[in-house]
Parts: structure tokens; sequence; C-alpha cells
């Protein structure tokens, strides 16, 4: 009839399979880029300590941008920015609960901001924990290997430092922020439903 119509949701006044959020990423992606971003992380991770291994062991420090970078080879058993050295045995525990804080956080992952942040704790976290799973002198206290230090050979102005710490502490500070700023994992933003 003229005048009368449907509800979205067919005749018998049913809501339509709900919206995405504004500004939101559907969760089956949200995840690819979490994950994915992780594993990619990883991957170049590695491949820059076997470099480290190969090509900087026993040999003198290259020196970069006047100085103010220098590649160089040094492993460590402590945390990132080898902190902590007497802990080894604990670190790779932390790492598989930050794995499995984070698989739980993807479960209701909505937001690219926060894929972006929980897969670079996510890829730094893992780095390191092949390492300490896989390297010298053996599971669990596995020496992780750094090679790039700030503004001088030795690390003595800055701890030397790899991908995964580097990756990791920036995934840290975003995460902070995105707190801060009231931006959820599931892509709302806080206060922002009593706005419409």
């Amino acid at each position: 009839m003229i005048g009368q119509q449907t509800p979205a949701g067919g005749e018998s006044g049913e809501q339509g399979p709900p919206r995405p959020r504004s500004g939101g990423l559907g969760a089956w992606r949200a995840r690819a880029w979490l994950f994915g971003l992780a594993g990619v992380l990883v991957l170049f991770d590695q491949l820059t300590k076997q470099l480290a291994v190969n090509h900087l062991a026993g040999a003198e420090p290259v020196r970069l941008l006047g100085g103010a970078v220098y590649l160089t080879y040094t492993t460590n058993t402590g945390a990132a920015f080898n902190l902590g050295s007497s802990y080894t045995w604990v670190f790779p525990i932390v790492a598989f609960a930050v794995m499995a804080w984070i698989s739980v956080m993807a479960v209701r992952l909505r937001s690219g901001a926060w894929a972006l942040a929980l897969g670079l704790v996510l890829g730094g976290a893992v780095g390191n924990l092949f390492d300490r799973l896989f390297r010298e002198p053996g599971p669990f206290r596995g020496a992780v290997v750094d090679m790039v230090s700030v503004f001088a050979p030795d690390g003595s102005v800055w701890p030397v430092f790899n991908l995964a710490d580097s990756v990791l502490v920036v995934g840290v500070i975003l995460a902070i922020w995105l707190e801060l700023t009231g931006r959820r994992r599931d892509g709302t933003r806080a206060g922002a439903e009593g706005q419409s």
C-alpha cells in the first residue's frame, strides 16, 4: 500500500544485521592486520639477527650517519635494552603471557589503530622469544642478538638493541596513547555513545 513502509528487518519489525562501527574494521580484518603484521615483523627481526650473526660477529662496528648509528654485534640475556639479565628464564614466560593476553584481546578487536599497536607488541615479543628458545646456551636461556647502537659503537650511550626491541616499545607507547585518548579495541571511542 501507498504510505506503508516495511521495517528494515522485514515485516516482523526485527532489526537487520548490526552495522559496522564507524571508524572500525570487521573482526576478521582487524585480526588479520594484527597477526599478519606480527608475522612480518618476526620474519624481518630474525632476518636482521641472522645477518648480524653472519656479517657483524667478530667484525669492527659499521659506522653510519656520521656516527649517530653503529651496526655492531652483541648478545644479551636480559629484556629489551639488556635490562634484567639475571632473570633470563622469566622473559619467555612473560612473552607467552603477552601472547595469550593479545589473543584474548583480539576476540573483540575492531580497531585498526589497536591492531597496529598489538601487532607491534606481539611481533616484538615473539621475535625475542625465538632467540630465547632456539639460541645458545639453550631453551628458555637463549641469548638475544642485538645489533644497533646509537652515538657510540659499544652501547655506552644507550644499550644496544634490535628490531624486536624497537617495535615492542613503539607498540607499547601507541597502546598507552590509545588508552589515554579513549580509543577502544572494538573501534568505538569512550564518551561517543552520549554524543548522538
